[in-house]
């Protein structure tokens, strides 16, 4: 199963995130891509932390993508052979195989076609190419995936929060996803305080379908600092479990 997470900056995307990669370990091997540029995901996993900041985001190793794309020129292959890179350039606990991916470039001053050109080559590989489960997080967006790469996602989860601004992030990332090719679409609320905001999400939602209610918790705070690992919070547990299940039907 191919797994791309989005949402808006501050929803506890990568927290999430996280979680469900710990709950698809128990079971399958899993193929964990760092694509948000802000938050660590290796840290917020429990990995450890030497290991996390030694690992270096795959598009700012320069000469790593000269020598696949085929030097330094202006001319350069448009399908670099990057298997090898996913298993070198990753580290692996348990079940879990950690890949920084990096931002994909804008643009502005410097031209960053080859960079781009690299990331893309290095998700086909791991969406379409590879059988473990993968599970992208992504930052507020979805700029990692083209209309190739999106042929291998089988679902996009959207964590939102109840606010406006939050819930039309929300929908802007789904729209942008089904544009693309994205067949399965889900939503995740996260930082519930009460029935209410629940009952916000799914009148500003609706036709939508929302399969994961984590409620607020001092405990996820903790965790996403970590000081906490997932074990250690039933609540979060409970919501990712109902997920969990909800994916495994697909």
């Amino acid at each position: 199963m191919k797994i791309a997470v989005s949402g808006k900056g501050g929803v506890g995307k990568t927290t999430i995130s996280a979680a469900i990669i710990k709950r698809f370990a128990q079971d399958f091997q899993v193929f964990a891509v760092d694509a948000d540029p802000d938050i660590s995901l290796g840290s917020v996993l429990g990995l450890p932390e030497d290991e996390v900041l030694a690992l270096e985001p795959i598009v700012e190793m320069k000469d790593l993508i000269n020598e696949k794309l085929g030097g330094v020129g202006a001319y350069y292959s448009l399908n670099p052979k990057v298997d090898d890179v996913l298993k070198k350039y990753s580290i692996t606990h348990g079940n879990i195989r950690l890949l920084k991916m990096g931002a994909v470039k804008k643009g502005g001053s410097a031209c960053y076609c080859r960079e781009n050109t690299f990331l893309n080559a290095l998700l086909k590989a791991l969406i379409i190419s590879n059988d473990d489960v993968v599970l992208l997080d992504m930052g507020a967006g979805i700029e990692h995936l083209t209309r190739g790469t999106a042929q291998g996602v089988e679902v996009m989860l959207i964590v939102t929060e109840p606010s406006k601004v939050s819930v039309t992030t929300a929908k802007v990332i789904a729209k942008l996803a089904r544009e693309i090719g994205v067949k399965s679409i889900f939503f995740v609320a996260n930082k519930i305080r009460k029935e209410e905001e629940i009952n916000f999400l799914k009148a500003n939602l609706e036709g939508e379908k929302l399969i994961g209610i984590i409620p607020f918790s001092e405990e996820v705070l903790d965790m996403a600092m970590g000081i906490k690992c997932t074990d250690d919070v039933p609540a979060l547990n409970a919501g990712i479990e109902n997920i969990y299940q909800e994916l495994l039907k697909i």
